[in-house]
């Protein structure tokens, strides 16, 4: 007997060939099973949907083709999966297939029946005498991936508990409001507050009440899911055995992301941590969610379907029935709008304190117009790092940009190392004598003389990391430490740890004492626990003011407080070097409202002052956005576009259209990437819901603008609900 069922699969991008695709079935298929399904060509991964609700008709002499195998061995994925996929398709503007397909393990996705059934077989028996058929063996096979769902108990040596930190009066009530509210909570705690012990019981309270629930951790990035391994490892495994701790993010490999996939999707896991893929990860028993650094950037996906891992959160929270806690020294604005109780949506828990003895550090402001010209570091900047160098404390340097020096730059004709495919420089690195562009990964050496006009004295313009380590250790080569030793300086950033293992090793040097003076990025300006550094420096914070993103004095603000919160971690420490802990900010703007909070520490006041702008200028949280973006080969075909796109919406009298605001296409702030020309297009409403009808009844329209002939030019267009940079 044959059955139709509706399959998910990740069709060909703008092919708009629909959401589910329906194929024919020798056996009925319960939703959510997964299956290998012809599509042209190819044959695909798919997810069967749910049942169409009518019988299909057919044209005359259409004939559905048939799924080709069934993944045997792994149970249907559940319901709330499905429903929290269908509603990122359905928000973010992609198709139900392209979410479903790729929330699921790249190895999964190319595995054969066969090779899946060879994936999940237990360890062949010694002296087995016989093998069950196919049929059966993959029946065993379900029944142990079933058996497996509840936590295999630890050998007994193992199921020590470990021993509880005390709570601080603060985190006792935070974790009491949490036990006793339905939530959810953002917990708004400043840096070394003890925000991790928090999740810690919270997760800890979830696990003890049932014994087959599970929970979700989320960090922003890769480089900081090992430490907070650790310490859930440390907590749980000795309780639940090695397999209930698992992480999920891009940097393991394939067959680890497998592994750790069905780990959480048979219940054996009973954690999952990972960075925003991990939102989809597939957990049957979800009964607690964390979003640790709730404000970063990183949880909103930049390619393909743009979702935000944090909204999915929240969303998947209510819809599962799951606590959803959100943490971070310094909320995004919309999450601290949200919890501001006229609002009421969230419930704020604080944390202002730090744990122990510990103070916040002292921030200092450096005017940069009453330092020596051109000085990269103002001497009472030094002056503070070698004090610390001495003392055997350790001092941090943040700039956020990589390399050397931003450009090369030649004085007699005015020639820029510019990249031959983009709008931008290419930043002059100088280990390897090398100009590489940023944005497209084109790579030359650097040229003996100006290619413009031959002048051989071409010069690096700007500041990077690699010249701010050089000149400090030119600046401290006569300065030892207490050992007598002389002055190591260190430098991590993305040019550092592209080697598998070279960040773990480097921090593995800073908390070891190795490295008295660590320039980087941002990204060791956030979550890492360095007990020694009692100095933060700041170089050149003013370039991330001058930008028309409105979102930028909140993001400057929320990386200084971060990499302010590195200093003085640890009281005890402090308290026997006779130490302050402090924050240096070298600026040419001292007034400006972001430097004035930073010195109190006084993030309320911030968001205050950057809300009622918003509200002052109709900007988000009080108004919503999505941006169209248009790729093509030239800026005039992109622009022609989105224009096109404009009219069509006007022409068809769109629902909401008198909704929603459309403002004319621009080029985007680097318009030419890889030889594509890019331009976008700002949409604006008051109310959510109208936009997203009034985009999900543009994209048909959209489909049929890209196939006329005049814009064949269009390399792609795609849509970002709520972005996160204009």
């Amino acid at each position: 007997m044959n059955h139709i069922v509706n399959v998910a699969v990740q069709t060909p991008a703008h092919s708009a060939v629909g959401e589910l695709l329906s194929y024919r079935s020798d056996e009925p298929l319960p939703p959510g099973t997964l299956v290998r399904v012809p599509l042209g060509t190819r044959e695909l991964l798919g997810v069967v949907w749910d049942a169409p609700p009518a019988p299909l008709a057919l044209p005359e002499g259409v004939e559905l083709r048939s799924i080709t195998a069934v993944l045997q061995g792994i149970a249907p994925l559940t319901p709330g999966w499905r429903r929290l996929v269908a509603f990122a398709a359905h928000y973010y503007q992609r198709s139900v297939g392209e979410i479903a397909v790729t929330a699921l393990p790249p190895q999964l996705r190319d595995m054969t029946p066969e090779q899946l059934e060879r994936r999940l077989a237990p360890p062949k028996a010694p002296k087995a005498k016989t093998s069950k058929p196919r049929k059966a063996q993959a029946a065993a096979v379900a029944d142990e991936a079933q058996a497996t769902a509840e936590p295999s108990a630890p050998p007994a040596e193992a199921l020590k508990t470990p021993e509880l930190v005390a709570l601080s009066a603060e985190q006792s009530t935070v974790f009491a409001q949490i036990e006793q509210e339905p939530g959810p909570f953002l917990l708004y705690g400043s840096t070394g507050s003890g925000k991790t012990e928090v999740y810690l019981r919270a997760v800890q309270a979830v696990l003890d009440a049932n014994p087959a629930a599970q929970a979700l951790v989320m960090v922003p990035e890769i480089n900081l899911t090992p430490q907070l391994e650790e310490r859930f490892v440390a907590r749980f495994v000795p309780q639940y055995g090695k397999e209930a701790v698992v992480s999920m993010h891009s940097g393991m490999t394939n067959p680890q992301r497998l592994k750790s996939w069905l780990a959480a999707h048979t219940g054996r896991a009973r954690i999952v941590l990972g960075t925003r893929m991990a939102i989809f990860a597939s957990l049957p028993q979800l009964m607690l969610i964390v979003v640790d650094e709730e404000h970063d950037a990183s949880y909103k996906q930049q390619e393909g379907a743009r979702y935000s891992a944090r909204d999915l959160a929240l969303w998947r929270g209510r819809d599962s029935g799951a606590k959803v806690i959100l943490g971070s020294a310094t909320p995004s604005l919309e999450s601290w709008h949200a919890s501001d109780r006229d609002v009421g949506r969230y419930l704020r828990l604080n944390m202002p304190s730090r744990i122990g003895a510990a103070s916040l550090p002292r921030v200092r402001l450096v005017d940069m117009t009453q330092q020596p010209r051109k000085a990269v570091f103002s001497p009472p900047l030094i002056a503070a790092i070698t004090e610390r160098v001495q003392r055997g404390e350790q001092s941090l340097v943040l700039l956020n940009r990589r390399g050397f020096a931003p450009v090369l730059f030649c004085a007699d004709c005015n020639w820029k190392s510019d990249c031959p495919h983009c709008s931008a420089h290419q930043v002059f690195h100088k280990g390897d004598r090398t100009l590489r562009c940023h944005h497209c990964g084109f790579t030359q050496r650097v040229p003996f003389a100006c290619p413009s006009c031959g002048n051989p004295d071409i010069l690096p313009l700007g500041k990077g990391t690699e010249q701010l380590q050089e000149e400090l250790e030119r600046l401290l080569r006569n300065v030892q430490r207490p050992d007598g030793d002389p002055a190591r300086v260190a430098r991590i950033d993305a040019d550092t740890t592209k080697a598998k293992g070279s960040l773990e090793e480097q921090l593995a040097q800073v908390h070891a004492g190795d490295v008295d003076v660590l320039v980087g990025t941002q990204m060791v300006a956030k979550g890492h626990d360095f007990r020694r550094i009692t100095l933060v420096a700041a170089v050149q914070p003013d370039s991330a003011l001058y930008s028309s993103d409105y979102r930028a004095p909140e993001r400057l603000f929320c990386l200084l407080m971060q990499a302010a919160g590195r200093a003085g971690r640890d009281a005890q420490y402090v308290k026997a070097q006779g130490s302050h802990p402090e924050m240096w900010i070298q600026t040419y703007d001292p007034q400006n409202a972001v430097y004035t909070a930073l010195r109190q520490h006084d993030y309320p006041a911030f968001a205050r002052q950057q809300l009622q702008e918003r509200r002052d200028a109709g900007m988000p949280p009080y108004a919503f956005q999505a941006i169209v973006r248009a790729d093509a080969r030239t800026q005039e075909a992109a622009q022609a576009f989105l224009s096109a796109a404009t009219q069509v919406a006007r022409d068809a009298n769109l629902p909401y259209l008198d909704e929603v605001f459309i403002y004319p296409p621009i080029p985007m702030a680097v318009q030419r990437v890889a030889n594509v020309e890019r331009a976008q297009m700002l949409l604006e409403a008051s109310n959510r819901s109208a936009l997203l009808r009034f985009l999900n009844a543009w994209q048909q329209y959209l489909h049929w603008l890209r196939g006329l002939p005049e814009h064949r030019p269009l390399v792609r267009w795609l849509v970002d609900v709520d972005p996160l940079s204009i």
